[in-house]
């Protein structure tokens, strides 16, 4: 197969990969618009290059043209999370689509049942259906869900295994093996403190819209011509900034938005 060939060949792919990334920061941007937690911490995607796809087939033994059947992980989407129990909130959401958008073929839990190597993650394959200007084509993809810790760790093994080219030595394969069981420790305290972590990260995430909304109504003052009262919301927020807390600046806010909209309404008026 000529290079252009191949191009061609991975076009679907690519949409796939752009199409499922739209629909799961999708699903993460529903959870929070309705201030609610998102088991999916962000997302990731990639086409495999053509050299892996030409190194895997050779390993794998599996000829060129049998490459869209055979070869499951050519479009490949990441999904992170913050908690272990995330992955699995994340995976029944995936079945929840299953036989509408996508198809699931299989799936394997390497959470509970991790590789030698010390390996986790959930992974689902799947059948999912991308129209081209030749038609609809059904391509397979892998969907990885891991949180942030297991992530880390693959993203380390991988290039280990790059490196060594899938030959890491043994004293290199043990300290693997134990820094797998760190991280996953790590993800157990994680998931001990959740309610914990979740509140403070709501916290923070309220704090910032408001600040955000406080820094447009300052804005929003200046351009309406009321020099004066920008500037006196701009001196009552750096005065709160540093050490204020969630009720002051409310309150700030609601004095921000009040003025805005008076000056706006006598806008509206004086046309």
């Amino acid at each position: 197969m000529l290079v252009k060939d191949w191009k061609e060949f991975l076009i679907p792919y690519e949409q796939a990969v752009e199409e499922l990334k739209i629909k799961f920061k999708s699903i993460r941007k529903q959870y929070r618009s309705k201030n609610e937690y998102s088991p999916i911490e962000f997302v990731t995607g990639r086409v495999k290059e053509i050299s892996s796809i030409l190194e895997k087939a050779k390993k794998l033994d599996i000829p060129l043209n049998k490459v869209a059947n055979d070869m499951e992980d050519i479009a490949g989407i990441r999904i992170m999370c913050q908690f272990v129990e995330d992955i699995y909130k994340v995976a029944q959401i995936i079945h929840q689509r299953d036989g509408k958008d996508l198809k699931i073929v299989y799936e394997k839990d390497y959470v509970k049942n991790n590789k030698e190597s010390g390996y986790r993650s959930y992974h689902i394959i799947i059948k999912y259906p991308v129209q081209t200007a030749s038609g609809e084509v059904e391509v397979l993809a892998e969907i990885q869900i891991r949180t942030l810790a297991m992530n880390f760790w693959a993203t380390i093994e991988h290039s280990l295994n790059y490196k060594y080219k899938q030959d890491i030595p043994e004293h290199i394969k043990e300290r693997l093996k134990r820094a797998a069981e760190l991280a996953f420790l790590l993800d157990e305290e994680m998931s001990e403190i959740k309610e914990e972590i979740i509140e403070a990260q709501k916290l923070f995430e309220v704090k910032s819209n408001i600040i955000s909304d406080i820094l447009d109504n300052i804005i929003a003052l200046y351009s309406l011509g009321k020099i004066s009262e920008s500037s006196d919301i701009q001196d009552k927020f750096n005065k709160l900034l540093e050490g204020a807390n969630i009720t002051e600046l409310k309150a700030l806010l609601d004095e921000s938005n009040e003025k805005v909209q008076q000056y706006r309404l006598q806008l509206f008026q004086l046309d």
